[in-house]
């Protein structure tokens, strides 16, 4: 692989996570998922595995509904070949019910991570990280 391929590559990747942040997490635009999603899709999310891409665009569409304003704000990006490390600050509002937890109408705000394995551009599996203790504790009503 020339430096120039593997410069393209980390470019390609670093642009690819930033999107999914901004445009799929944060706008709900699950139009894009396949162009950015391998078909063979596994995402490991605490309690729950999302398997292909009709499963994921459920998947984002249901926390989208429990916080429509979702907002994903990628802090680092590590990028090894074709390993992507992330971490992120995830801010909403619960609106809709979540892990059978009503709407409280709380701002929330925690912090997440991902290990994200690329193939040939595209996303073909994740391992997420969300601080869920954080986000229960902030929408419980004590």
């Amino acid at each position: 692989m020339t430096r120039r391929t593997l410069d393209s590559d980390y470019v390609r990747n670093k642009e690819t996570i930033k999107l999914v942040a901004s445009e799929i997490w944060s706008k709900g635009n699950v139009d894009l998922i396949p162009k950015i999603f391998a078909e063979n899709y596994v995402g490991h999310f605490p309690g729950e595995t999302i398997s292909g891409l009709v499963a994921l665009s459920a998947f984002v569409e249901s926390h989208r509904n429990s916080f429509p304003d979702w907002n994903e704000e990628v802090l680092e990006i590590i990028i090894e070949g074709d390993s992507v490390a992330t971490r992120y600050r995830s801010r909403g509002t619960h609106l809709g019910s979540f892990q059978g937890i009503p709407a409280t109408g709380k701002e929330i705000e925690i912090l997440e991570a991902s290990i994200i394995h690329m193939e040939k551009g595209l996303i073909a599996e994740q391992w997420a990280f969300p601080d869920i203790l954080s986000l229960q504790q902030q929408l419980s009503n004590e």
